[in-house]
């Protein structure tokens, strides 16, 4: 059996004036295996975004460890976490997060830039694949906030990396938007072997995920002993 993609033990945040109420995170731990789609749900303020700034390096624990394709990111240095960030991990954020003075094509190119990979023809490749196909040359505020939102998609599928963080990928997006972003992002990552994190409040998310995972008060249960299923 192959080794998890993201593996993470006892992990601590706590935050410094010591009190009660800054831990953030309270012992969790969780792995993520190699083409999973797993959805993480929780209210506001429940850690996990302290969980994905963790994951992505930009922050650190105060105990405990994670691996990321079996480097321990503590390890790494700060050198070496921008790098894993570049090369090996996807980002997708509820407000999108493009450049607004660059078109469609070139923020997608960026990220293969930034990877030091790829050619302009796997850029159009992938435009075309979400849907963007003659679109390449608008500007964010040209498209709407589900194209924008499958802009962001094709920037984190275009260098095939290890793992996709997904930030309420469709907390700004209408229901019906949601759930084909939703489908499309599953069903890539999927097809191509790479594992989809996404942390959200929104139940919809639970349909596409092989596995559901809530997280409570900075802990992490899995979805019989979490809340009541939504609709």
């Amino acid at each position: 059996m192959s080794s998890p993609v993201i593996r993470v033990v006892d992990l601590w945040k706590i935050y410094e004036d010591g009190t009660e109420g800054s831990t953030a995170l309270r012992g969790t731990s969780m792995e993520i295996t190699r083409g999973e789609v797993l959805a993480l749900l929780g209210k506001s303020g429940s850690g996990k975004t302290t969980l994905l700034n963790l994951l992505a390096g930009l922050d650190r624990p105060s105990r405990g460890f994670i691996e990321v394709e079996g480097k321990n990111l503590q390890n790494l240095g700060d050198k070496g976490r921008t790098l894993l960030r570049r090369r090996r991990l996807g980002f997708i954020f509820q407000f999108f997060n493009l450049l607004p003075t660059l078109t469609a094509f070139e923020n997608v190119y960026l990220a293969l830039e930034l990877a030091g990979k790829g050619t302009p023809a796997q850029v159009f490749a992938v435009l075309a694949e979400v849907g963007l196909k003659g679109k390449e040359k608008r500007y964010p505020h040209e498209l709407s906030g589900g194209e924008q939102q499958r802009v962001a998609i094709a920037r984190a599928i275009v260098k095939e990396p290890a793992l996709i963080l997904a930030d309420e990928p469709t907390g700004n997006l209408d229901t019906a938007t949601g759930m084909q972003i939703l489908e499309l992002l599953s069903s890539r990552c999927r097809e191509s072997g790479m594992s989809l994190l996404m942390v959200t409040h929104t139940p919809m998310a639970r349909r596409f995920a092989d596995r559901v995972l809530h997280m409570v008060d900075g802990v992490i249960r899995p979805e019989a002993d979490g809340e009541e299923p939504g609709p």
